[in-house]
């Protein structure tokens, strides 16, 4: 193992993951702007899309754990999920393991949509330069997984 492939010192991981966030901040809000001009395509906005994305991922689910996993308020998410439910891209059916918090369920007028959101934000992805490598990504996915865990404790409902 040589020296870059020692863990970092704490004092040297913080000040190295500011430069992280530092990044990850414009990167996000450019990457919404992107999906929000794919809503005059699709009609999904930003909110509409991740939860359709997250049902296509994970299957059929309650407002809290969509809006738990997404660290949005179930307020937030429960908009999202009405505003589907009107365009008729999910629908809301009982839930036999708990009577006052229904199931979301894509259905496939959803899943057609969120395919084709997603085929879209593909090919803007294959346009992603720097001849990165698979262990890159991992090594990317993985720092970023961590740092998100250090939130984990936040209360997004606030």
């Amino acid at each position: 193992m040589n020296e870059t492939d020692s863990p970092l010192p704490p004092d040297e991981l913080g000040h190295r993951l500011v430069e992280v966030f530092d990044l990850v901040g414009p990167l996000y809000r450019r990457a919404l702007r992107k999906v929000e001009q794919g809503e005059a395509i699709e009609g999904a906005s930003v909110g509409v899309r991740s939860v359709l994305d997250l049902l296509r991922r994970q299957g059929d689910m309650t407002v809290p754990q969509l809006s738990r996993i997404q660290a949005l308020s179930r307020q937030f998410v429960q908009r999202m999920v009405n505003d589907a439910a009107a365009r008729g891209w999910v629908q809301i059916v009982p839930n036999p393991a708990h009577q006052r918090s229904s199931l979301i369920r894509l259905t496939e007028e959803g899943r057609a949509l969120i395919t084709a959101v997603l085929d879209r934000e593909h090919t803007l992805n294959r346009q992603v330069g720097g001849d990165l490598t698979d262990a890159e990504v991992r090594a990317c996915v993985r720092v970023l997984r961590e740092m998100l865990r250090t939130f984990d404790h936040v209360d997004v409902e606030d």
